[in-house]
Parts: structure tokens; C-alpha cells; sequence
């Protein structure tokens, strides 16, 4: 199955397209409801979780057929406010949210069958940072899951108070909180990627407009190594907001919503900027496919599909106001 779903704000809800083997999206239908902001898949089984960014925010379970058509299995309420990230632990067992307007992280237990079986706890931070407009709270905006020996564990990154709190799940779906890290104030952390097979994870400073390496000393806590801009352009500034980021091999990309580019870093081991790649308008989120970049291009309303190697033109796909592209 070769498909691209987008999420968006606003009730168009999941927007399905079919890729072919040269990249070429073609329209495929819509799953309605309301903006599904942020997409993630079940680690085993053909279903995802899409986070309904509104006040009063919900998660809807949707199955996914051999045929690529999608259903809406069951909603629920995510126990916060403007829910904005979900992941899944790697046994398959907690779902977990990150509730950025109220400060929250949410677990919930899923079946056998991916459904999701309920609320196991919720914890609310407290506190705020030096950027008054961004900071006068908590805001929890990714809960990036982790295992050790001791078991599972979520590390929960809060632009809100520019630290990453990371929780034990015990076998109920309980967190307790371990370890408390920190980034330089008014940093405003959006998200948190780890790099396979080292100790170095990458921290994105939205706020800042800043890339941060970081080392994980021991697992869920972690000390920063270096602090780089989000662009390779000389005028980075701070009005440019920092959103995803993703690793590929050797190469790490992020999204620059004011920039409006996606930023090739090498990796050495800090990152370093060296392209800045045109993304359309407001780029929140991108998936990368080898050197093709699928970015949703939140405010030009398209999926802007362009060659990371600088050959060829983008390809522009109209979609309403797309948050997050998941290729499938």
C-alpha cells in the first residue's frame, strides 16, 4: 500500500492520496473530523491515532484496510486541552498525548486490537519561561517514549517551562516522574528526536529559532552539548518559529515555519545547518522518502512535494490548511 495521509486544522479532516512509484500524488477521499493535527501509527497493527487539536481535544482511533480505505474506530477525550502529539511505546501496550494548551501528558491504554481502553493517569506541569507571550504557562508539545531495563518511559517536552520531564509507565499505565532536564531559558523546546545507535538526541527551540544536540547521560535525562541556528541563511532570525524534525540516515532535517524552508543539518556529532530547502508557505511538518521531501505547507493550503538534491521542480498538491504528512 502505497498511500500519503495528511492531517490539517479545520473539518476536512484526514486527506488521503495515493503515491506512485514516481512520487506523483493522486487525490484518494477524505476521512471526516475535526482537525486532526498529528498522526501516528500503531507500531504493529493497520491502525493510527490522530490527535483532534481543538479546546476541547479528543484522539480518534482509525483503522486502516488491506485496501488502503480508512475508518473511524472510536473518540475520546484526551484529558487536556489543543492536544498537538501522540506516540505509541514500542510494546504497543500506552498511548500516549501531549495536551499543549492545558501543560499535560495523557496515557492511555490500548487492546489487543489497537482501541484504545481508557485513561490510565495524567500529570499537569507547572511553571513558565522568560518569553511572556509563549511562556506565561506550561505547554507540553511532545511526549517521545523510551525503554531501559528497568521498562518504559516517556520523556515529555514542555515549551512552555524549556524543560524535558521523563516518567516511569509502570504496568498500569502510571507515570512517576525521575529525572528533570533543562535547555537555555526562553528556548522554547517543540519537539525531541533520538539518534539511533549513539547517546546524542536533537532538541528543536522553537522560540529561539535554535537547533540544540544533546547527550542522554543516562536514560530520559540529558545535558546539552551544542546550540545551533535553525537555518543555514545568515539573517536566522527569532521571528522564524522551528517546528519538525526528522533524521535520515546521516542527515537531519527541520521544518522552519517564517524561513519557510526545510534545513539540511550535518551531523558531526553536533548538527550543523548547511541548505535550507524552499517549502512553501508556513512549512509545520514533512516526512522524508529518500531525497524526496513531502512537506504540508500549512498556509500556502498544498503539500509541496521537491527533490532534496536540487533537481527538478516541486510539485504543489492543494490541501486545506495540512499540519502533518505521513507516508504510509
Amino acid at each position: 500500500m502505497d498511500l500519503v495521509l495528511v492531517g490539517g486544522y479545520g473539518p476536512t479532516g484526514i486527506v488521503i492520496f495515493r503515491r506512485s512509484a514516481a512520487g506523483e500524488l493522486t487525490p484518494a477521499g477524505t476521512l471526516p473530523m475535526e482537525s486532526p493535527s498529528w498522526l501516528t501509527r500503531h507500531p504493529a497493527l493497520p491502525v493510527l491515532y490522530a490527535a483532534n487539536e481543538t479546546a476541547d481535544g479528543a484522539i480518534t482511533t482509525v483503522g486502516v484496510d488491506d485496501a488502503g480505505t480508512l475508518t473511524a474506530l472510536g473518540t475520546v477525550g484526551c484529558g487536556g486541552d489543543d492536544p498537538c502529539h501522540l506516540a505509541v511505546t514500542s510494546d504497543g501496550r500506552f498511548l500516549l498525548c501531549a495536551n499543549y494548551s492545558s501543560g499535560s501528558l495523557a496515557v492511555f491504554g490500548l487492546a489487543g486490537d489497537g482501541r484504545v481502553t481508557g485513561r490510565t493517569d495524567l500529570v499537569r506541569h507547572q511553571g513558565g519561561g522568560p518569553v511572556e507571550d509563549r511562556q506565561e504557562s506550561a505547554h507540553v508539545h511532545m511526549a517521545v517514549p523510551g525503554a531501559d531495563e528497568r521498562g518504559p518511559f516517556v520523556s515529555a517536552v514542555d515549551l512552555g517551562t524549556d524543560e524535558i520531564r521523563s516518567y516511569r509507565i509502570s504496568e498500569e499505565g502510571k507515570l512517576t516522574e525521575f529525572a528533570v532536564s533543562t535547555v537555555p531559558a526562553g528556548t522554547g523546546p517543540r519537539q525531541l528526536i533520538r539518534r539511533p545507535g549513539t547517546d546524542l538526541a536533537y532538541v528543536v527551540g522553537e522560540l529561539a529559532s535554535t537547533l540544540i544536540t544533546m547527550r542522554e547521560v543516562s536514560p530520559g535525562a540529558f545535558e546539552v552539548v551544542a546550540v545551533t541556528p535553525a537555518t543555514a541563511a545568515a539573517d536566522n532570525s527569532t521571528k522564524n518559529l522551528v517546528a519538525h524534525v526528522e533524521l535520515a540516515g546521516d542527515r537531519l532535517f527541520l521544518s522552519n515555519r517564517g524561513e519557510d524552508c526545510v534545513t539540511e543539518f550535518a551531523l558531526d556529532p553536533a548538527a550543523v545547518a548547511v541548505t535550507d530547502h524552499p517549502a512553501g508557505v508556513w512549512p509545520r511538518h514533512f516526512a522524508v522518502d529518500g531525497d524526496t521531501c513531502y512537506a504540508a505547507s500549512q498556509l500556502s493550503d498544498e503539500i509541496l512535494v521537491f527533490p532534496l538534491d536540487g533537481s527538478g521542480e516541486p510539485r504543489r498538491y492543494p490541501t486545506p490548511q495540512p499540519s502533518y504528512v505521513l507516508l504510509s
